[in-house]
């Protein structure tokens, strides 16, 4: 989910720093604007009251009211007021106001009207005190809109930085989308896919030109791993076929029972070789993905089924119980010969390494979007450390060494599964081992 991704992540944190710092900045701008009006205003308060202070000095109480009423007529005037040394109110319309000396802002009533008032408070020799100021509201107003042409510059640049943030992280994400397909479609076992390579010279073109290449060595490597395989297995499969006829021709003729015993004995030998490589060859049949052009659509239930019933009597032979759960037909698309030897491979590991009396339980079932094959067994069951390698080739338990096979038949499952675009799991059967492969549906 685009949410969750690593790129919507960083592109959220990226937006949220770059928006924290301009929030700051912006505080900084307002407070740095707000304290040069306040500083202007304050000059202004002291260099209009330098001529009303002079004449109190020139002609004391009379001198001062009187450049005090030319001070406050005219247009954009500051308003006046002079108090007794005990705060008594004696002229102007700030006289009423109780401020401290020096500059302040306080809360007064003009015309009648609560107002906010920045006044200059000035002592004249203990016996007045003057007050000049004017309506705090414009400095107020003024910071209120730069305030607000910087929220809305702020909310502008939020949204720009989110609509990109989104379109970048989506922009990544796809090209992430398009590495992990390409990931997933290469460990079902699609070893040709690659991964897109747009054009440029960016970290993402990169990273996907340097995954391509490791995997085509991957590739050409496990292609020379596979060929070695065959290559290896029919090479020696025609001089065992010929040794083989040699022991026969030998074993008939031989007159010793006993050396005629020894001889039969090397014929099971080259036999158990001749399937081992058979079913090596067979894996690296279907590991490069041949057969998954002649997939068709199969009912995994019916061909479970048809196992089933093939094999009960030779479950019976050896005592074992074998059953079969039926449920709802689970289409899938594949090759039913594949499936059918999987299903059989999977039936053969139960009956050959459990005791006599066990039962072996066969069942699929569909769930969303999946259906899957269930083969469990009630026997003494498998650790969870040797379950991890049950599908290694060649790999048996200590317990299996003296039973025939050759450590293949899982390996085959786990072939045939990833041909499938599915995937074979081990787990404990409480009791017993239980084999449990799950396939995409057919929509």
């Amino acid at each position: 989910m685009l949410g969750g991704s690593t790129s919507f992540r960083l592109a959220a944190l990226y937006t949220a720093g770059f928006s924290i710092a301009v929030a700051v900045l912006g505080l900084i701008a307002m407070l740095s604007t707000r304290g040069a009006l306040i500083q202007e205003f304050d000059s202004r308060l002291r260099a209009d009251q330098v001529p009303v202070i002079d004449g109190w000095n020139q002609s004391g109480l009379r001198g001062l009211l009187r450049e005090m009423g030319e001070a406050s007529a005219g247009p954009g005037a500051l308003m006046y007021g002079v108090q007794a040394e005990n705060g008594a109110p004696i002229q102007g319309p700030l006289a009423n106001l109780r401020a401290p000396n020096g500059v302040s802002t306080v809360l007064g009533t003009i015309d009648g009207k609560p107002e906010s008032l920045r006044v200059l408070t000035v002592d004249l020799g203990g016996r007045y005190r003057l007050l000049s100021g004017d309506k705090a509201g414009p400095i107020e107003a003024l910071s209120r809109k730069v305030l607000g042409g910087f929220g809305l510059a702020f909310a502008g640049l939020l949204v720009i930085g989110i609509v990109a943030g989104f379109a970048l992280s989506r922009a990544v994400q796809k090209r992430l989308d398009a590495i992990s397909d390409a990931a997933e479609a290469i460990i079902d076992g699609d070893l040709g896919r690659r991964i897109p390579v747009r054009r440029g010279d960016d970290d993402l073109s990169r990273l996907a030109a340097t995954i391509n290449r490791m995997l085509d060595r991957i590739g050409g490597l496990m292609d020379s791993l596979r060929q070695v395989t065959s290559d290896v297995a029919h090479d020696l499969r025609t001089p065992l076929n010929r040794l083989r006829q040699r022991l026969e021709r030998s074993a008939r003729q031989a007159e010793d029972p006993a050396h005629r015993a020894e001889i039969e004995g090397a014929l099971r030998d080259v036999d158990a070789i001749l399937v081992t490589f058979a079913a090596l060859l067979r894996i690296s049949e279907v590991e490069a993905g041949a057969r998954r052009a002649a997939f068709r659509p199969i009912d995994l239930q019916a061909l479970v089924r048809t196992v089933a019933e093939d094999f009960a009597p030779a479950a019976e032979d050896t005592d074992h119980r074998l059953e079969f759960q039926p449920g709802p037909p689970a289409w899938i698309e594949g090759d039913a010969e594949l499936l059918t030897q999987m299903t059989v491979n999977l039936v053969e590991n139960a009956l050959r390494h459990t005791p006599k009396g066990c039962t072996v339980r066969l069942s699929t079932s569909v769930e969303p979007g999946a259906a899957s094959l269930v083969v469990v067994d009630n026997g003494p069951g498998v650790t969870e450390a040797e379950r991890g390698r049950l599908f290694d080739r060649f790999y048996r338990l200590e317990r299996s060494r003296s039973t025939p096979g050759s450590g293949l038949g899982l390996a085959m499952v786990q072939a045939v599964a990833r041909l499938h675009r599915g995937e074979a799991r081990l787990s404990d059967g409480m009791p017993g081992l239980k084999a449990k492969v799950v396939f995409p549906v057919t929509s």
